[in-house]
């Protein structure tokens, strides 16, 4: 029987290590992990706040502030006053930030691929049916809290 910690562990292992080797290798094309998950995160989401960026990624609002900042500064986010609450600032994605986040697609596509196209059909499966039911099992035990 294989113990609950150890499927754990396994899990974290695979995570970091594909978050490491996605790191890495775009590092070695000049881009950067972080920022690409940050731009890739206002595409897909929308335009949001940056506190609703700093919760989604459980990261500090001060690291998130900082590398806003620095997305801003290289022309790839923008900020424009939050209408309902003139204390905050929504982040947009500019169109460079879209070209940015692009130039990195092939090598994300490439690293998925290597990652997980070594499963059939019928392995995606069940592994999408495990993933959706463990998120599934921990979102009805944070809404029961």
């Amino acid at each position: 029987m294989v113990e609950l910690e150890s499927l754990v562990s396994a899990y974290a292992e695979l995570y970091l290590h594909l978050m490491r080797t996605a790191d890495r290798r775009m590092a070695e094309q000049g881009a950067s992990l972080a920022r690409t998950k940050l731009l890739l995160c206002l595409q897909k989401r929308g335009p949001l706040r940056a506190t609703d960026i700093a919760e989604f990624f459980s990261q500090s609002p001060r690291t998130v502030t900082e590398a806003i900042d620095g997305l801003e500064r290289d022309g790839l986010v923008k900020r424009e006053p939050d209408p309902s609450d003139r204390r905050a600032k929504i982040i947009h994605i500019t169109a460079k930030g879209a070209d940015a986040a692009a130039k990195t697609e092939p090598l994300r596509r490439q690293i998925v691929d290597q990652t997980f196209g070594i499963l059939d059909e019928r392995e995606r499966a069940e592994l999408a049916a495990i993933l959706a039911k463990l998120s599934g099992g921990l979102q009805s035990r944070d809404e029961a809290l």
